[in-house]
């Protein structure tokens, strides 16, 4: 009986879930009067701004992927070997930006950053930019850190770490030969996090005025009838296949960890 009931509510969610997704994938595909088609999406993937909106996220996003690796990597593993009392800090600081709506960080930036300021940075389009990664950094920040946590805690740092000393390995040495290969798979986890983030993201690049992918949805949500259903679907496919990948590379570690 506890069995019927468990996949009772399983099957009320995927139709809570699902039901909706495949309303809007069939309007996607009646672009074309009287027949299905993927005229919508033949639409926006020919679209110039289509293109050009989704090139600069993923530069973006692979830029705010770097970003985030070179300062959560050294952090966490700085933190978890010679600041252990500092992790409740730090778990306090990555929860912020889950607390802090985006639009006061971004407005907090054009205050600090405007062409009035001591440091102009959105008084030149590399300098926007330069915000927009910092912003997405930030957003990531949560998902980031706590996927390289969790994997620098399931390894051996200490031991690791003095061993590749005794060696005469620098500290450059040590995390780029020794931990980072160990905790390559949570670094994954947390770079698809933040690509399915960095690509749907709205309140940054609309407020510093970027040519990004998010803006790009929602005028294509105001100005077009099929193209709107046909992206969402698109995106929705492209954040669930980021996450299929985390289990795909989670699951191909296990399989190939060396026995102890």
């Amino acid at each position: 009986m506890k069995r019927f009931w468990a996949w009772a509510a399983i099957g009320v969610a995927a139709v809570y879930f699902f039901l909706p997704l495949l309303g809007m994938l069939e309007f996607s595909l009646k672009m074309r009067r009287g027949e299905y088609s993927l005229d919508a999406y033949a639409s926006v993937l020919g679209d110039p701004q289509f293109q050009a909106s989704f090139g600069y996220s993923v530069i973006m996003a692979g830029l705010t992927i770097v970003f985030g690796v070179l300062i959560v990597v050294p952090t966490v593993f700085w933190v978890r070997l010679k600041l252990p009392r500092l992790r409740p800090v730090m778990e306090f600081v990555t929860l912020l930006p889950l607390v802090i709506p985006p639009i006061v960080i971004v407005f907090g930036y054009v205050r600090l950053f405007n062409t009035s300021s001591w440091l102009p940075l959105t008084g030149s389009a590399l300098g926007t930019d330069f915000l927009l990664l910092c912003g997405y950094a930030v957003l990531s920040l949560p998902y980031m850190y706590r996927a390289v946590d969790t994997g620098l805690a399931a390894i051996d740092l200490r031991t690791l770490t003095e061993a590749a000393q005794s060696l005469g390995a620098g500290w450059i040495t040590v995390l780029a030969r020794v931990i980072l290969p160990n905790v390559l798979v949570a670094v994954l986890s947390g770079a698809f996090l933040t690509f399915a983030i960095v690509i749907g993201e709205y309140v940054f690049a609309a407020l510093l005025d970027r040519p990004a992918f998010g803006p790009y949805l929602v005028w294509a949500g105001g100005n077009k009838a099929y193209e709107p259903a046909a992206l969402a679907v698109m995106t929705f496919a492209l954040t669930w296949g980021c996450m299929a990948l985390i289990q795909a590379v989670t699951r191909f570690s296990k399989h190939t960890r060396m026995p102890r």
